[in-house]
């Protein structure tokens, strides 16, 4: 009997890689916060996750309703899972669009979202090895 790492670690292993990669993103920005022209990005994990899904073929997440008292979710436009440019929330005179405060406040969000996803994946680890040692 084999063990399908994909389907033990599930979406830990791929939210661990954007975690990362965001992480760059957002470090990048703060770096060039004095740059003028220097447009700000960010990578946004729905768009990242929904294109992962569709890629591992299981299809589009749908929210389903168990009472009519539920709200609907509406479809969210999450096609390109690219980097995207953030809207400044002030107007700069070298057009700069990098906040410090905010991307430093994202870049704290990302180190614990990170922490959170490797220690669910060690977690996940810890387990697999428990049920090979045959704990």
């Amino acid at each position: 009997m084999s063990i399908s790492f994909d389907s033990a670690l599930g979406i830990h292993e791929k939210a661990l890689g954007f975690r990362a990669q965001r992480a760059e993103v957002l470090a990048n920005n703060i770096a060039n916060a004095d740059t003028p022209n220097y447009k700000a990005r960010d990578l946004d994990f729905a768009s990242v996750l929904a294109e992962q899904n569709n890629r591992n073929g299981s299809g589009s997440f749908s929210a389903t309703r168990t009472s009519a008292k539920h709200i609907a979710a509406e479809a969210m436009d999450i096609a390109d899972p690219s980097l995207r440019f953030r809207t400044p929330l002030h107007a700069s005179l070298d057009q700069n669009t990098v906040d410090p405060q905010i991307e430093q406040s994202n870049y704290a969000q990302n180190a614990i979202d990170f922490q959170a996803s490797f220690t669910l994946l060690n977690g996940k680890f810890r387990g697999l090895m428990s049920a090979l040692r045959g704990e």
